[in-house]
């Protein structure tokens, strides 16, 4: 087996006086969409902002792409090829769609072919090309926050709640759109509740509760699996969409 993109070993995260990470194990394969499941305070965000170097671990060590970066700061970690489309999205929303695609563009000028890659998923950044982002709808606001963490080629994404309040097309559009991301050798570690979106395309998953990781597998096992989906979830897959 290949060395995975990230791995995660007893990770511990503080805030404050809160222990949110309580010693987090999780692979993540390199090439592959893993999918982290749990109930609402798991600490599912609290793993992503970590990864990414926006809370740092009390304890434990994150290795991406073999180099441990347990201490390194968020913009070296983006530098080194990680991006992060956070739950509210965090785009700047005086800027125009062109501003806030640009500013991801480390480039200094987005790639026009792969601007047109990401238009053939979402048409609507582009005719709102030159319209403050603050301005569009919800979904359109979740395009320009995906669209900009892809504008230039990483090797990780970090996605979480992506289809939240999303229509169902801009949902399939998402879909295409991480399976073209797969296809093109991006790993891809997703939070997301929407569970007939994560059994569509997800590989590999982790569950989360309490601050640890209490089951991993493939994907495609616990879709079928419905006992272990209720002893581990409190739901089945198939009847919560």
């Amino acid at each position: 087996m290949s060395e995975p993109m990230l791995a995660l070993a007893g990770v511990h995260t503080h805030i404050g006086q809160y222990h949110i990470l309580q010693g987090v194990d999780l692979v993540v394969p390199r090439g592959e969409l893993t999918v982290l499941l749990g109930r609402n305070g798991a600490g599912k965000t609290t793993t992503l902002r970590t990864i990414m170097g926006l809370w740092h671990a009390s304890r434990g060590a994150l290795l991406f792409d073999g180099n441990d970066v347990t201490r390194a700061a968020t913009p070296d970690i983006s530098c080194a090829g990680i991006a992060y489309v956070p739950e509210n999205m965090g785009i700047f929303s005086d800027l125009t769609v062109r501003e806030n695609l640009l500013l991801a563009a480390r480039a200094g000028e987005p790639d026009t072919a792969r601007l047109e890659w990401i238009f053939g998923f979402f048409p609507a950044l582009k005719k709102f090309w030159n319209q403050a982002a603050g301005t569009l709808s919800g979904g359109q606001k979740q395009m320009l926050a995906i669209a900009r963490a892809i504008v230039e080629p990483r090797k990780l994404l970090l996605v979480d709640e992506p289809t939240k309040g999303l229509a169902p097309a801009i949902i399939q559009s998402l879909i295409t759109a991480f399976r073209e991301l797969k296809a093109m050798e991006t790993t891809i570690l997703l939070v997301e509740q929407n569970f007939s979106f994560v059994k569509s395309l997800g590989d590999t998953v982790a569950v989360m509760d309490d601050g640890r990781i209490v089951h991993s597998g493939r994907m495609d096992e616990l879709a079928e699996d419905r006992e272990l989906q209720q002893k581990l979830l409190g739901l089945s897959l198939d009847t919560h969409q």
